[in-house]
C-alpha cells in the first residue's frame, strides 16, 4: 500500500457511491463492511438516524464527512487530502471541456452538454460546493470556495466564449493562456471610447450591406449580414497588430464578406465599389478581368495612436482556400525585403469559411507550413466566419469532427471560439489572440459563430434547406441593434447618438452613390508600383536579352562550387563529380545540366539577384545531380557552396519542402509576386506532381495577370521525359499548358542543352518583361554524354526559342524532323545508325510564346512539298501536337506535307511496362524516318 494505493480506493469508492455493482465482489463487500463499523461510529456521536433518514441516505453521505475528529481544522485537511484530486480533474475537466457547453451559436440551435463538468460525477456534493477550500494546489485558480471556483471557470470557459488549448504540450503556453483566461475571467473591460469604437464598426458593416442591397436589387454580394463582428474584430486586430509594431499586414479571404472588408477597413472608395454593379464601360474588361468579390486592394491603415500599417489584400478565386499559401508567400517575402528575420513587422490574417476550413486539404497543407524554417512567417490570425452551414450543406454532412477548426489542433495552438453576437467577447478574443501571436510567434484561430441572413447569395433561397434556421434566423435583429440596445441599457450611448451614427454613415453612402452616377468613370486598377515600377506584362519583346557572363569569371565562380571548408567531410561518392566540375571550370571539359545550372545560380547571385528555389527534394535533387547543399558525414552539418561565392551576393534559400505541391507551389507563387527582382523556383520531384497543384496553376499562375493585373516570374521545374518509368512518371502534361496558353500569359520551354539551360535561366531574371515559366527539365539527360555545352558557349551564347540543325543543310534535306526535348537524341542516335544524310531535326525549345514569323524563319530555305514530320513520344492526343497543329498546322500544310509521329491517342500517358515501353520507343523512331 502506497499514496497511490489511497488514491486508487478513493476512487473505487466514489464508484460504489453511486453504484454498488459496478466494483467488484471484494470490493463492494469491504465497503458494506466498512460503512458498517462507520455507522455505528456514527450513531454512537449523532444518535440513531433522524426522521425520514434511511441508512441508504447515510450511505451515500461522502465518507470525508465520516468520522470527525472532533476538531475543524483536521476535519478540513482530512476532507481537502481527500477531496483534493477529485477537484483538480474537475477544474482540468472546465478548462479541457467547457467550450463544449459554452453559448456560441447565436441562434441557439447549436446545444451540447458535458457531464464530466458536474461535481456529482467526482462525489462532490452541493454541502462541499460551499466549504472553504485551500485552492493553492490548484493550477492558476483562486478563490474562498470550490463554488466560487466553479463559478470563475464557468465565467471563464462556458459563456460567449470557448477556448481550446488544453491538447497543447508545452506547459508554458498552457499557463499563459490560463492566466490571461482565468484573471479576466475571459471578459475584458472596454472603455466608453471602444465601446463606441466597437459600435461604429458594426454600423459601418450592417448599413453598407442594407444599403447595397437596397440598391441593387437581386445582385450578388456575398453579404456579410449574420457575422458583421468581423469588421470591428479585424478593426481591433489592426489596432491591436499597430501596437506589436507590426508595419504590413497581408491579407487572405473568400468572397463572403470581402466588398464589405474593402470597404470598410482597406477604404477602397464606395463609389469604386458601386461602379462595379453598374459596370458602366465593359469594353475594357473584354475577355480578362474578374467579378467584383475576388478583386484584391491595398490601402494603408492608421491607427488610433497614429502607427501606420500597409494592408495588402490577395485577389482569390472561388477555390476558397487557395489562397492561404499564396498570402503566406508574399508575407514571407515581404519580410525577406524588410531583413524582418524575427518575423514579427510583417503579419498574415486569413479569413475562412467554417465548411471550407473543414473540408478543403489545402487548410491541412497550410496549417502544416507554419513552423516549418521555409515557410515560417510569425504566427497567422486565422478567422474561420462560421455560418453553420456550406452552400446547402449542414455541418453532420461536410465533416466528421465536433468544430469546423478541429485540424488545427494538429499544431500547438489555442482555438478560440466565440459568440458573434456578443462583440465584447470578439474584442476580448481577438485581444487575446493576437497578444498570443506576439508572445509565442505561432499560428491563432478564431472560430467566430453567426450565421448568414441571405443563404449563399442574395438570389438563393436558403429557406428549402434550412427552414429551421431561417426561422430563427428571420426572428433576430442584426448584431448591431441588439449591441445598441445593450450601450443604451447600460448608458453608454444615447439612442439619439446611435441613430446620429447611422444616419451619418447612410448620408455618405448616398454621396458615393450619386457620385458613381454623375462622376466620370475612372478604373480602379492598382497598377504595378514599389518594387514592380521597373516590370512590365503584356506581349514577349521582341528584343534579345543579353545574358553574357564574363568567361573568366564563370570559371573562378564555378571552381569555387568545388572548394569545401577545412575539414569537411563530404560523402565519398562525391569526390569524382567535384573533379569533373573543377575540370569543366577550367574548360578542360564541357558542362553538364546540373553545371551549368549551378553556374546560372552563381552569376545571378553575385550580380545581386536573390534566389529561392523550393521543391521535395531541391537540396540533392532527385536524380541526385544538383547536390546544392552537402552534408558531412561525421556531424551532419550542412555546407551550400552557392553562399559562399563573395562578400557583397544575393542571399539565396534552397529549401526541401513537405510532401506538398499545391500548399508549397502557392506559397512559392506568393513569394514571387513581392520579389521580381529575383529568381524564385519550385520543382516537382517527377513532372506530373504538378496536378495536385492544378488550382494553383489554372487559377492564379496561368490567369492572374488576366484577371488581376498582377506579374509573377516564378518558375516551375518538371521533369519530363518518357523513359519506361509509367504512366505518372514520364510526363509533366505540356498539353495541359500549352492548352492555357494565351495572350502571352507564360512561358513553356523545354532546353535540351546546358547552354541553353544557363541563359534560359539567366534571362528569366535579366530581362524586365515578367511572366511565369514552365520549365521542363530533363531526366535522363543529366548524365547523357551528348547533352553538354563547352564553356565558351555558356559564357558567350544565348537562349534560342529554336535550335536548327547545323549538320544537314535545309535546302538539301528531304525530311524535316521537328521535335521538343529528350526524343531528339533518340531521333539523333537514330538517324545516326541509319546513316541518314537529308532528314534536319530541328528543336522547339520555347514552345510558347512562339509566333509563325519565328518558325518560319527557322525553316527558311526548306523546299516546297518537302515532308515534315512533328515527332513526341506523348501519344497523339498529349503532348505539344494538340497545339502545333491548332497554331501551325494550317500554316505548314499550305506549304509542305505535314503530319505527326508519335504514340496512338491514349487515356493513360503510357505503359506500365519497360520492355512494352522499349517496343513502342522503337516503333516510334521507325515511323519517324519511315518513307513515305
Amino acid at each position: 500500500m502506497n499514496s497511490y494505493s489511497l488514491d486508487y480506493i478513493d476512487d473505487l469508492y466514489v464508484q460504489y457511491v453511486r453504484d454498488p455493482s459496478s466494483v467488484s465482489d471484494t470490493w463492494r463487500q469491504y465497503f458494506e463492511q466498512f460503512l458498517v463499523v462507520t455507522n455505528k461510529s456514527s450513531f454512537k456521536k449523532n444518535g440513531d438516524l433522524t426522521s425520514g433518514e434511511s441508512t441508504a441516505d447515510r450511505v451515500a453521505e461522502p465518507r470525508d464527512r465520516r468520522g470527525s475528529t472532533g476538531d475543524e481544522a483536521t476535519d478540513q485537511s482530512i476532507w481537502m487530502s481527500r477531496i483534493q484530486d477529485r477537484v483538480n480533474q474537475l477544474v482540468r475537466e472546465y478548462r479541457v471541456r467547457g467550450h463544449l457547453v459554452a453559448k456560441l451559436d447565436p441562434l441557439g440551435i447549436l446545444k451540447s452538454d458535458s457531464p464530466e463538468l458536474s461535481p456529482e460525477l467526482y462525489g462532490i456534493s452541493d454541502q462541499d460546493l460551499q466549504r472553504p477550500l485551500d485552492s493553492s494546489a490548484l493550477e492558476n485558480v483562486s478563490g474562498g470556495t470550490l463554488h466560487a471556483i466553479l463559478a470563475k471557470l464557468q465565467n471563464t470557459y462556458c459563456r460567449s466564449i470557448g477556448a481550446q488549448f488544453m491538447h497543447i504540450d508545452n506547459r508554458n503556453i498552457r499557463d499563459w493562456l490560463q492566466k490571461r483566461m482565468e484573471s479576466t475571467e475571459n471578459h475584458l473591460e472596454l472603455s466608453h471610447q471602444v465601446q463606441r469604437r466597437i459600435y461604429a464598426r458594426l454600423a459601418d458593416a450592417s448599413i453598407f450591406e442594407e444599403f447595397v442591397r437596397r440598391k441593387f436589387v437581386g445582385a450578388k454580394t456575398f453579404s456579410l449580414e449574420g457575422a458583421e463582428s468581423l469588421i470591428p474584430m479585424l478593426d481591433l486586430a489592426l489596432e491591436k497588430a499597430g501596437q506589436h509594431q507590426v508595419k504590413e499586414v497581408v491579407m487572405g479571404m473568400a468572397h463572403r464578406g470581402r466588398l464589405n472588408v474593402m470597404a470598410n477597413i482597406l477604404k477602397k472608395r464606395a463609389m469604386n465599389i458601386f461602379w462595379s454593379f453598374d459596370d458602366p464601360d465593359p469594353e475594357l474588361s473584354r475577355g480578362g478581368g474578374d467579378v467584383r468579390y475576388h478583386l484584391g486592394y491595398s490601402s494603408d491603415w492608421v491607427t488610433a495612436t497614429g502607427e501606420k500599417i500597409h494592408i495588402s489584400l490577395c485577389f482569390n478565386p472561388s477555390h476558397l482556400e487557395y489562397v492561404n499559401t499564396v498570402a503566406l508567400g508574399r508575407c514571407r517575402c515581404k519580410q525577406d525585403h524588410r531583413k524582418d528575420t524575427k518575423r514579427q513587422e510583417v503579419m498574415t490574417i486569413l479569413i475562412h469559411g467554417d465548411a471550407a476550413f473543414a473540408g478543403e486539404g489545402i487548410v491541412q497543407e497550410t496549417l502544416n507550413l507554419s513552423e516549418l524554417e521555409g515557410y515560417r512567417t510569425g504566427g497567422t490570425l486565422h478567422i474561420v466566419i462560421n455560418n453553420q452551414v456550406g452552400f446547402t450543406t449542414e455541418p453532420r454532412q461536410g465533416r466528421s469532427t465536433t468544430y469546423a477548426t478541429d485540424i488545427a489542433k494538429m499544431l500547438q495552438i489555442p482555438i478560440f471560439h466565440v459568440n458573434g453576437e456578443d462583440p465584447e467577447a470578439v474584442a476580448q478574443v481577438v485581444s487575446l489572440a493576437m497578444d498570443f501571436r506576439k508572445e509565442f510567434h505561432r499560428d491563432v484561430v478564431i472560430d467566430l459563430y453567426a450565421y448568414r441572413r441571405w443563404g449563399h447569395n442574395e438570389g438563393d433561397e436558403p429557406r428549402f434547406t434550412q427552414p429551421r434556421m431561417y426561422t430563427e434566423i428571420d426572428r433576430r435583429a442584426s448584431v448591431r441593434e441588439q449591441y445598441l440596445n445593450r450601450l443604451i441599457e447600460i448608458g453608454e450611448i444615447s439612442e439619439e447618438e446611435g441613430k446620429e451614427i447611422q444616419q451619418k454613415r447612410t448620408e455618405k453612402l448616398e454621396s458615393e452613390f450619386e457620385a458613381s452616377k454623375n462622376e466620370p468613370f475612372v478604373p480602379d486598377t492598382q497598377t504595378l508600383a514599389a518594387n514592380w515600377s521597373e516590370y512590365f506584362g503584356g506581349v514577349e519583346p521582341a528584343e534579345t536579352t543579353d545574358t553574357r557572363f564574363d568567361q573568366a569569371r564563370l570559371s573562378e565562380i564555378l571552381d569555387s562550387l568545388t572548394r569545401l571548408p577545412e575539414g569537411f567531410a563530404a560523402n565519398k561518392k562525391l569526390k569524382r563529380p567535384m573533379a569533373l566540375r573543377r575540370e569543366m571550370a577550367q574548360g578542360k571539359k564541357p558542362l553538364d545540366w546540373a553545371s551549368a545550372e549551378a553556374a546560372a545560380f552563381a552569376t545571378l547571385l553575385v550580380e545581386g539577384h536573390p534566389i529561392r528555389m523550393t521543391g521535395q527534394d531541391v537540396q540533392r535533387g532527385t536524380f541526385s545531380h544538383r547536390h546544392a547543399v552537402l552534408h558531412d558525414t561525421k556531424t551532419g552539418e550542412t555546407y551550400t557552396p552557392l553562399e559562399h561565392l563573395s562578400a557583397d551576393q544575393a542571399s539565396v534559400e534552397l529549401y526541401n519542402s513537405p510532401l506538398s505541391e499545391a500548399g508549397v507551389l502557392g506559397f512559392e507563387y506568393g513569394y514571387s509576386l513581392d520579389r521580381p527582382d529575383g529568381l524564385c523556383a519550385w520543382e516537382a520531384q517527377f513532372g506530373d506532381f504538378w496536378n495536385c497543384a492544378q488550382v494553383i496553376v489554372d487559377q492564379f499562375i496561368a490567369s492572374a495577370e488576366d484577371k488581376w493585373n498582377r506579374l509573377s516570374g516564378l518558375v516551375m521545374l518538371l521533369p519530363h521525359g518518357f523513359e519506361g518509368q509509367g504512366p505518372e512518371h514520364c510526363s509533366a502534361r505540356i498539353e495541359r499548358f500549352l492548352a492555357m496558353s494565351a495572350e502571352h500569359n507564360i512561358q513553356v520551354c523545354q532546353p535540351t542543352t546546358p547552354a541553353q539551360l544557363f541563359h534560359l535561366l539567366r534571362r528569366q531574371v535579366l530581362r524586365k518583361w515578367r511572366k511565369p515559366l514552365i520549365l521542363l527539365s530533363p531526366k535522363s539527360l543529366l548524365r547523357h554524354p551528348l547533352v553538354v555545352s563547352p564553356l565558351e558557349e555558356v559564357a558567350s551564347g544565348q537562349f534560342h526559342k529554336i535550335l536548327t540543325d547545323e549538320k544537314t543543310p535545309l535546302a538539301s534535306c528531304k525530311q524535316l524532323l521537328m521535335c521538343t526535348g529528350k526524343i531528339y537524341y533518340d531521333l539523333l542516335e537514330a538517324r545516326e545508325k541509319r546513316e541518314l544524310q537529308d532528314v534536319a531535326i530541328i528543336r522547339v525549345e520555347q514552345l510558347y510564346p512562339l509566333s509563325s514569323d519565328e518558325l518560319t524563319l527557322a525553316i527558311d530555305g526548306l523546299a516546297p512539298g518537302t515532308d515534315i514530320r512533328w515527332v513526341q513520344d506523348e501519344p497523339t492526343n498529349m503532348g505539344a501536337w494538340p497545339y502545333i497543329k491548332l497554331n501551325f498546322g494550317d500554316m505548314l500544310a499550305e506549304k509542305y506535307k505535314f503530319s505527326v509521329v508519335s504514340r496512338d491517342e491514349s487515356a493513360s500517358p503510357s505503359t506500365g511496362s519497360m520492355a512494352a515501353h522499349k517496343i513502342e520507343q522503337a516503333e516510334l523512331l521507325d515511323a519517324a524516318f519511315a518513307a513515305r
